[in-house]
Protein backbone atom coordinates (compact mmCIF):
# COMPACT_ATOMS: atom_id res chain seq x y z
CA UNK A 1 0.00 0.00 0.00
CA UNK A 2 2.83 2.36 -0.48
CA UNK A 3 3.56 4.58 2.50
CA UNK A 4 0.61 3.26 4.34
CA UNK A 5 -0.18 3.98 7.80
CA UNK A 6 -2.44 2.28 5.51
CA UNK A 7 -5.49 0.58 6.65
CA UNK A 8 -4.92 1.92 10.11
CA UNK A 9 -6.90 4.34 12.22
CA UNK A 10 -4.43 6.97 12.89
CA UNK A 11 -20.88 8.24 0.87
CA UNK A 12 -23.46 9.50 -1.16
CA UNK A 13 -26.44 7.22 -1.99
CA UNK A 14 -27.42 7.01 -5.60
CA UNK A 15 -24.03 7.75 -7.15
CA UNK A 16 -23.11 5.94 -10.32
CA UNK A 17 -21.25 2.82 -9.25
CA UNK A 18 -19.54 -0.01 -11.12
CA UNK A 19 -18.41 -2.95 -8.97
CA UNK A 20 -16.52 -6.22 -9.20
CA UNK A 21 -18.59 -9.27 -8.44
CA UNK A 22 -17.20 -12.30 -6.61
CA UNK A 23 -15.77 -13.58 -9.88
CA UNK A 24 -13.91 -10.37 -10.50
CA UNK A 25 -16.19 -9.26 -13.34
CA UNK A 26 -16.78 -5.53 -13.73
CA UNK A 27 -20.47 -4.79 -13.24
CA UNK A 28 -22.58 -1.85 -14.25
CA UNK A 29 -25.01 -0.04 -11.98
CA UNK A 30 -27.67 -2.70 -12.50
CA UNK A 31 -25.38 -5.55 -11.48
CA UNK A 32 -25.00 -6.84 -15.05
CA UNK A 33 -21.69 -7.72 -16.65
CA UNK A 34 -20.17 -4.66 -18.26
CA UNK A 35 -18.56 -5.63 -21.55
CA UNK A 36 -17.45 -2.25 -22.77
CA UNK A 37 -14.25 -0.61 -21.58
CA UNK A 38 -14.45 1.12 -18.22
CA UNK A 39 -14.21 4.87 -18.42
CA UNK A 40 -12.15 6.51 -15.68
CA UNK A 41 -11.18 10.15 -15.49
CA UNK A 42 -7.41 10.46 -15.42
CA UNK A 43 -6.96 14.10 -14.44
CA UNK A 44 -8.58 14.71 -11.05
CA UNK A 45 -7.12 16.63 -8.10
CA UNK A 46 -6.34 14.70 -4.92
CA UNK A 47 -9.42 14.11 -2.80
CA UNK A 48 -9.79 16.12 0.40
CA UNK A 49 -11.14 15.54 3.90
CA UNK A 50 -14.96 15.74 4.16
CA UNK A 51 -15.27 15.14 0.42
CA UNK A 52 -17.73 12.43 -0.63
CA UNK A 53 -16.93 9.43 -2.78
CA UNK A 54 -20.18 7.60 -3.23
CA UNK A 55 -21.39 6.56 0.21
CA UNK A 56 -18.02 7.28 1.80
CA UNK A 57 -17.14 10.54 3.55
CA UNK A 58 -13.39 11.08 3.65
CA UNK A 59 -11.96 11.96 7.07
CA UNK A 60 -8.28 12.25 6.34
CA UNK A 61 -5.26 11.01 4.42
CA UNK A 62 -3.54 8.02 6.02
CA UNK A 63 -0.73 7.60 3.54
CA UNK A 64 0.36 7.79 -0.06
CA UNK A 65 2.75 6.13 -2.46
CA UNK A 66 3.66 5.91 -6.10
CA UNK A 67 0.50 3.96 -6.90
CA UNK A 68 -2.23 5.28 -4.63
CA UNK A 69 -3.54 7.38 -1.77
CA UNK A 70 -5.03 5.75 1.34
CA UNK A 71 -7.81 7.54 3.22
CA UNK A 72 -9.68 7.02 6.45
CA UNK A 73 -13.39 7.27 5.64
CA UNK A 74 -16.84 6.82 7.11
CA UNK A 75 -19.25 4.47 5.40
CA UNK A 76 -22.39 6.59 5.76
CA UNK A 77 -24.68 3.62 5.07
CA UNK A 78 -23.19 1.00 7.39
CA UNK A 79 -21.99 3.57 9.92
CA UNK A 80 -18.46 2.12 10.17
CA UNK A 81 -15.04 3.55 9.44
CA UNK A 82 -13.02 1.98 6.67
CA UNK A 83 -9.77 2.51 4.80
CA UNK A 84 -10.05 3.48 1.14
CA UNK A 85 -7.16 2.83 -1.20
CA UNK A 86 -7.61 4.91 -4.35
CA UNK A 87 -5.03 4.42 -7.11
CA UNK A 88 -3.84 7.55 -8.86
CA UNK A 89 -6.31 8.16 -11.67
CA UNK A 90 -3.59 8.56 -14.27
CA UNK A 91 -2.40 5.00 -13.59
CA UNK A 92 -5.80 3.33 -13.95
CA UNK A 93 -6.67 2.10 -17.41
CA UNK A 94 -8.35 -0.93 -18.99
CA UNK A 95 -5.24 -3.09 -18.61
CA UNK A 96 -4.95 -2.27 -14.92
CA UNK A 97 -8.63 -3.03 -14.35
CA UNK A 98 -8.16 -6.34 -16.15
CA UNK A 99 -5.25 -7.20 -13.86
CA UNK A 100 -7.26 -6.21 -10.80
CA UNK A 101 -10.16 -8.39 -11.87
CA UNK A 102 -7.83 -11.36 -12.16
CA UNK A 103 -6.20 -10.71 -8.80
CA UNK A 104 -9.49 -10.14 -6.99
CA UNK A 105 -10.81 -13.41 -8.38
CA UNK A 106 -7.68 -15.24 -7.23
CA UNK A 107 -7.42 -13.70 -3.75
CA UNK A 108 -11.15 -13.72 -2.98
CA UNK A 109 -10.81 -17.28 -1.73
CA UNK A 110 -8.32 -16.23 0.98
CA UNK A 111 -10.54 -16.40 4.06
CA UNK A 112 -8.30 -16.33 7.12
CA UNK A 113 -8.39 -14.33 10.39
CA UNK A 114 -4.85 -13.05 9.78
CA UNK A 115 -5.42 -11.90 6.20
CA UNK A 116 -6.85 -8.44 5.60
CA UNK A 117 -9.99 -8.88 3.50
CA UNK A 118 -10.85 -6.66 0.56
CA UNK A 119 -14.39 -5.54 1.38
CA UNK A 120 -15.12 -4.01 -2.00
CA UNK A 121 -13.53 -2.98 -5.29
CA UNK A 122 -15.58 -0.54 -7.33
CA UNK A 123 -15.50 2.41 -9.68
CA UNK A 124 -17.26 5.21 -7.80
CA UNK A 125 -17.69 8.72 -9.18
CA UNK A 126 -14.91 8.11 -11.67
CA UNK A 127 -12.43 6.76 -9.11
CA UNK A 128 -11.29 3.17 -8.68
CA UNK A 129 -11.84 2.51 -4.97
CA UNK A 130 -10.58 -0.41 -2.87
CA UNK A 131 -12.22 -0.72 0.55
CA UNK A 132 -10.63 -2.42 3.56
CA UNK A 133 -11.42 -2.77 7.27
CA UNK A 134 -9.79 0.01 9.29
CA UNK A 135 -7.16 -1.14 11.77
CA UNK A 136 -5.50 0.72 14.61
CA UNK A 137 -2.02 1.07 13.14
CA UNK A 138 0.48 -0.59 10.83
CA UNK A 139 3.41 -2.69 11.98
CA UNK A 140 5.61 0.15 10.72
CA UNK A 141 4.02 2.43 13.31
CA UNK A 142 4.27 -0.18 16.05
CA UNK A 143 7.97 -0.75 15.40
CA UNK A 144 8.72 2.86 16.30
CA UNK A 145 8.53 1.69 19.92
CA UNK A 146 10.40 -1.08 21.68
CA UNK A 147 8.84 -4.50 21.29
CA UNK A 148 9.21 -7.37 23.74
CA UNK A 149 10.29 -10.81 22.52
CA UNK A 150 6.92 -12.19 23.62
CA UNK A 151 5.02 -9.62 21.53
CA UNK A 152 7.36 -10.10 18.58
CA UNK A 153 6.82 -13.86 18.64
CA UNK A 154 3.05 -13.40 18.84
CA UNK A 155 3.03 -11.04 15.85
CA UNK A 156 5.40 -13.29 13.91
CA UNK A 157 3.23 -16.36 14.42
CA UNK A 158 0.12 -14.56 13.18
CA UNK A 159 1.93 -13.21 10.11
CA UNK A 160 3.28 -16.65 9.32
CA UNK A 161 -0.16 -18.20 9.74
CA UNK A 162 -1.38 -15.79 7.05
CA UNK A 163 1.55 -16.47 4.74
CA UNK A 164 1.30 -20.23 5.17
CA UNK A 165 -2.41 -20.12 4.32
CA UNK A 166 -1.80 -18.05 1.19
CA UNK A 167 1.03 -20.30 0.03
CA UNK A 168 -1.14 -23.37 0.61
CA UNK A 169 -3.47 -21.76 -1.96
CA UNK A 170 -0.49 -21.19 -4.30
CA UNK A 171 -0.58 -17.41 -3.93
CA UNK A 172 2.66 -15.44 -3.69
CA UNK A 173 2.37 -12.06 -1.97
CA UNK A 174 5.36 -10.28 -3.59
CA UNK A 175 5.43 -7.32 -1.17
CA UNK A 176 5.67 -8.55 2.42
CA UNK A 177 6.65 -5.49 4.48
CA UNK A 178 5.61 -3.78 7.74
CA UNK A 179 3.38 -1.28 5.90
CA UNK A 180 1.26 -4.21 4.73
CA UNK A 181 0.82 -5.65 8.23
CA UNK A 182 -2.12 -4.06 10.04
CA UNK A 183 -2.79 -4.28 13.77
CA UNK A 184 -6.34 -4.50 15.11
CA UNK A 185 -7.86 -4.64 18.58
CA UNK A 186 -7.11 -7.60 20.84
CA UNK A 187 -3.62 -7.90 19.30
CA UNK A 188 -4.98 -9.26 16.02
CA UNK A 189 -2.51 -8.96 13.15
CA UNK A 190 -3.55 -9.07 9.50
CA UNK A 191 -1.38 -9.25 6.40
CA UNK A 192 -2.82 -7.16 3.56
CA UNK A 193 -2.37 -6.27 -0.09
CA UNK A 194 -2.49 -9.81 -1.46
CA UNK A 195 -2.66 -9.52 -5.23
CA UNK A 196 -2.90 -5.74 -5.13
CA UNK A 197 0.85 -5.37 -4.66
CA UNK A 198 1.57 -7.25 -7.87
CA UNK A 199 -0.78 -5.07 -9.90
CA UNK A 200 0.67 -1.90 -8.38
CA UNK A 201 4.24 -2.81 -9.16
CA UNK A 202 3.42 -4.04 -12.65
CA UNK A 203 1.64 -0.76 -13.31
CA UNK A 204 4.65 1.23 -12.14
CA UNK A 205 6.57 0.35 -15.30
CA UNK A 206 7.08 -3.34 -14.66
CA UNK A 207 9.84 -3.10 -12.09
CA UNK A 208 10.73 -6.16 -10.05
CA UNK A 209 7.74 -6.53 -7.75
CA UNK A 210 8.31 -5.65 -4.13
CA UNK A 211 9.82 -2.89 -2.02
CA UNK A 212 13.52 -2.14 -1.95
CA UNK A 213 14.96 -3.12 1.42
CA UNK A 214 12.38 -5.84 1.98
CA UNK A 215 12.78 -8.07 -1.06
CA UNK A 216 14.89 -11.11 -1.82
CA UNK A 217 17.72 -10.87 -4.39
CA UNK A 218 15.90 -13.03 -6.93
CA UNK A 219 12.77 -10.93 -6.53
CA UNK A 220 14.77 -7.81 -7.33
CA UNK A 221 15.63 -9.55 -10.59
CA UNK A 222 11.94 -9.98 -11.38
CA UNK A 223 11.66 -13.66 -10.40
CA UNK A 224 9.65 -13.80 -7.16
CA UNK A 225 8.68 -17.14 -5.63
CA UNK A 226 7.25 -18.31 -2.34
CA UNK A 227 10.81 -18.41 -1.04
CA UNK A 228 10.97 -14.66 -1.74
CA UNK A 229 8.05 -14.11 0.64
CA UNK A 230 9.92 -16.27 3.18
CA UNK A 231 12.96 -13.99 2.89
CA UNK A 232 10.93 -10.80 3.36
CA UNK A 233 9.11 -12.27 6.35
CA UNK A 234 12.42 -13.32 7.87
CA UNK A 235 13.73 -9.76 7.61
CA UNK A 236 10.67 -8.39 9.41
CA UNK A 237 10.88 -10.93 12.24
CA UNK A 238 14.59 -10.21 12.66
CA UNK A 239 13.82 -6.50 12.88
CA UNK A 240 11.13 -7.08 15.51
CA UNK A 241 13.53 -9.17 17.62
CA UNK A 242 16.59 -6.92 17.37
CA UNK A 243 15.42 -3.45 16.39
CA UNK A 244 17.74 -3.45 13.36
CA UNK A 245 17.25 -4.28 9.68
CA UNK A 246 19.59 -6.69 7.89
CA UNK A 247 21.05 -5.03 4.80
CA UNK A 248 22.62 -6.04 1.52
CA UNK A 249 24.78 -8.09 0.99
CA UNK A 250 22.93 -9.96 3.78
CA UNK A 251 25.98 -11.56 5.34
CA UNK A 252 25.42 -13.37 8.62
CA UNK A 253 25.66 -12.34 11.43
CA UNK A 254 23.53 -9.27 10.84
CA UNK A 255 23.65 -6.05 12.87
CA UNK A 256 21.98 -6.60 16.25
CA UNK A 257 22.85 -10.31 16.30
CA UNK A 258 24.33 -10.01 19.80
CA UNK A 259 20.93 -8.87 21.12
CA UNK A 260 19.47 -12.27 20.29
CA UNK A 261 21.84 -14.16 22.56
CA UNK A 262 20.31 -14.63 25.95
CA UNK A 263 16.85 -13.63 24.66
CA UNK A 264 15.96 -16.51 22.35
CA UNK A 265 16.91 -20.16 22.01
CA UNK A 266 19.67 -20.96 19.48
CA UNK A 267 17.02 -22.72 17.38
CA UNK A 268 15.30 -19.36 16.84
CA UNK A 269 18.59 -17.87 15.70
CA UNK A 270 19.06 -20.72 13.23
CA UNK A 271 15.48 -20.16 12.04
CA UNK A 272 16.19 -16.49 11.28
CA UNK A 273 19.44 -17.30 9.54
CA UNK A 274 17.88 -19.90 7.26
CA UNK A 275 14.87 -17.73 6.43
CA UNK A 276 17.11 -14.91 5.18
CA UNK A 277 19.73 -16.85 3.25
CA UNK A 278 20.76 -15.14 0.00
CA UNK A 279 20.51 -18.47 -1.82
CA UNK A 280 16.81 -19.19 -2.12
CA UNK A 281 17.46 -22.94 -2.30
CA UNK A 282 18.75 -22.82 1.27
CA UNK A 283 15.63 -21.08 2.63
CA UNK A 284 12.35 -22.62 3.71
CA UNK A 285 10.45 -23.63 0.60
CA UNK A 286 7.26 -21.74 1.57
CA UNK A 287 5.28 -20.20 4.39
CA UNK A 288 3.98 -23.56 5.59
CA UNK A 289 7.45 -24.98 6.19
CA UNK A 290 8.57 -21.66 7.69
CA UNK A 291 5.63 -21.66 10.12
CA UNK A 292 6.41 -25.20 11.27
CA UNK A 293 10.05 -24.26 11.92
CA UNK A 294 9.03 -21.09 13.74
CA UNK A 295 6.63 -22.92 16.05
CA UNK A 296 9.39 -25.33 17.04
CA UNK A 297 11.76 -22.42 17.64
CA UNK A 298 9.11 -20.54 19.63
CA UNK A 299 8.45 -23.50 21.92
CA UNK A 300 12.18 -23.91 22.46
CA UNK A 301 12.52 -20.19 23.21
CA UNK A 302 9.64 -20.21 25.69
CA UNK A 303 11.20 -23.12 27.58
CA UNK A 304 14.59 -21.40 27.43
CA UNK A 305 13.24 -18.13 28.81
CA UNK A 306 11.23 -19.91 31.55
CA UNK A 307 14.39 -21.60 32.81
CA UNK A 308 16.18 -18.26 33.02
CA UNK A 309 13.52 -16.58 35.18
Amino acid sequence: MGSKRGVDSKGEVGSKRHGLNRNGVLLNGNGKAKRQKAEITVTRPRLRARQRVGKYRLEGLLGSGGFSYVYRAMDTIEGVRVALKIPHDALVNDDVLHDFRNEVRITARLDHPNILPLKDASIIDGHFVLTYPLGEKSLTDRMQKRMSIVTAMDYAEQMLEALAYAHAHRIVHCDVKPDNVILFKDHRVRLGDFGIAKVAQKTLKGRGTGTIGHMAPEQAMGKPTMRSDVFSMGLIIYRMFTGQWPEWPYEWPYPGHQRLRGKVHPEMIRFLQRATMVSQRKRYRDGEQMLEAFLRARRATERYRARRL
